[in-house]
């Protein structure tokens, strides 16, 4: 993306959870924050996070199809549209159908395919999820799913051991095959180190970021990396840069709150905020490649 001083319009298409510093209620004060003007629409109402291990949950799929034609009605844009958990295969057609209409008017889509983690997939995330973010990563600018995500996505065995860099770079390509133009990888362990692992399509190069990792669980770090890096690419930074930014302030969240009782709460953001523009502190050099 081109750098630009404008603070851009971006719209979260997530899940709302009650109970819980995840999806909407993580992005939005972030990019809010950084001083983006943030609007949302829930795919769903979630009583609480996943990991308490029960929940009540609302599809929002009809309330979703009556908003699209008001807001076409209004002439609503948005710069960028970045999209979460999505409930149904229906709702993916509807969410995906819609950002290929903003896209071909300029709007920059950003996908989080959220299914699951550690090689599983999560708590209230049936199979029929997968086929759902398949159609969500075909519209992607820049999809960014862990490597649990990755795998399901594209058929591949999860290996607890971890990939080799071509083997990561053959995962990235099927993932650009789904639609995909850049991607990036995270939670993936490469040739033993833990790592993001990525693809521009601006410069067709992969690139690999190892980082330092702090063996605490909470919800919602996904989202946290999601909102800094998109915010950072809005604001015109290139995407390995973004990437690394995205790590450093999730590691340093992570290390001020892993003493925390409750993890499953997530990470208490607001008396964070003043971090997120913060200077790297985590992640070695990058790595970069040529083309495969």
């Amino acid at each position: 993306m081109e750098k630009s001083m404008e603070k851009k319009r971006i719209l979260l298409v997530s899940d709302m959870v009650g109970y819980g510093k995840v999806a909407t209620a993580a992005m939005l004060p972030i990019l809010s924050y950084m001083g983006h003007p943030v609007f949302n629409l829930p795919t769903s109402l979630i009583s609480n996070t996943f990991p308490y291990g029960r929940h009540a949950l609302l599809e929002t799929t009809d309330y979703m199809s009556q908003v699209f034609p008001v807001w076409r009605e209004l002439g609503f844009r948005f710069d960028a549209i970045a999209t979460g958990f999505v409930v149904s295969e229906r709702q993916a057609q509807l969410v995906a159908g819609y950002c290929r209409e903003q896209a071909a008017q300029g709007t920059h889509v950003f996908v989080d395919p959220v299914m699951g983690d550690c090689g599983k997939l999560y708590n209230g995330v049936s199979e029929a999820t997968i086929a759902c973010m398949r159609e969500m990563v075909s519209v992607a600018d820049l999809t960014y799913p862990n490597y649990t995500e990755a795998c399901y996505l594209t058929d591949t065995p999860y290996y607890n051991i971890g990939v080799t860099y071509e083997e990561a770079c053959r995962l990235i390509d099927r993932l650009r095959q789904l639609g995909a133009r850049s991607v990036l990888i995270t939670s993936i362990r490469v040739d033993g180190a833990p790592s993001v692992v990525g693809f521009n399509h601006f410069t067709d190069d992969y690139f690999q970021l190892p980082y330092d990792e702090i063996p605490v669980q909470f919800p919602g770090t996904g989202d946290i990396f999601s909102a800094v890096l998109i915010g950072h690419l809005l604001d015109g930074q290139p995407l390995l840069d973004s990437t690394r930014q995205a790590m450093d302030v999730v590691y340093r969240l992570i290390d001020l709150n892993k003493d925390n009782a409750d993890k499953n709460e997530g990470i208490p953001l607001e008396k964070h905020l003043d971090i997120i523009q913060g200077s790297p502190t985590s992640a070695a050099p990058a790595t970069q490649h040529d083309k495969q």
